[in-house]
């Protein structure tokens, strides 16, 4: 019964802080107090309000800007099966931030994050695919990456699909696909693929 209350309680933390920071019409947003929420809540336990507390970390909001510390909850979150966190973590390792770069611990986080939906993942997995980063190459697993991600219109997913169209990498090779995905990409503003688009008229 008290674990439940404590959940109940969490999530009403968490949902206070949420609507503070981003269903309020104000432009001044309380972000000391919307962290304080956070941050009870997920010191508790809760799983997204540990997520939300290293995105404040990340960015200093409510609370002095400390990426190590972003990274310490992004870990927490990512390790209970939080998607975006999984990514975070993931990119962590990539770059070599906070922690040493290390492209097979990126994949890891990546593929967790990316079979769950994430699009920034499956984008991130299919490069890492694509280059044999952290894993061994393979252009077939690249374009089904970025096809997953392109799906739900992620601007450079759809890009990296049409120059894998373009040179016949992973996929057979079709200039109107190529055209295809350009084109969508450049819709949402892709400064490349409009390039490419302008360049394929000449």
């Amino acid at each position: 019964m008290i674990d439940r209350i404590r959940k109940i309680e969490q999530k009403r933390r968490f949902e206070d802080a949420y609507k503070l920071a981003f269903e309020t019409k104000s432009k001044k947003k309380d972000w000391k107090k919307i962290f304080s929420l956070w941050y009870s809540a997920a010191s508790s336990g809760h799983i997204r309000s540990q997520f939300y507390v290293g995105v404040s970390f990340d960015h200093g909001y409510g609370v002095d800007k400390d990426i190590k510390e972003a990274y310490n909850w992004f870990l927490k979150a990512a390790k209970s099966g939080h998607m975006e966190s999984q990514y975070n973590i993931g990119f962590f390792y990539r770059v070599g931030e906070v922690v040493k770069k290390d492209f097979k611990k990126a994949v890891y986080w990546y593929s967790l994050s990316a079979s769950k939906g994430d699009t920034e993942a499956q984008c991130g997995l299919g490069y890492c695919y694509f280059y044999g980063e952290g894993t061994k190459k393979d252009n077939k697993k690249a374009v089904y990456w970025y096809k997953k991600a392109a799906a739900k219109d992620h601007t450079k997913s759809l890009y990296n699909l049409a120059l894998c169209f373009k040179h016949g990498d992973g996929i057979s090779q079709s200039n109107r696909w190529a055209k295809y995905y350009f084109q969508k990409a450049a819709n949402f503003g892709h400064k490349l693929a409009k390039q490419e688009l302008k360049s394929s008229k000449r």
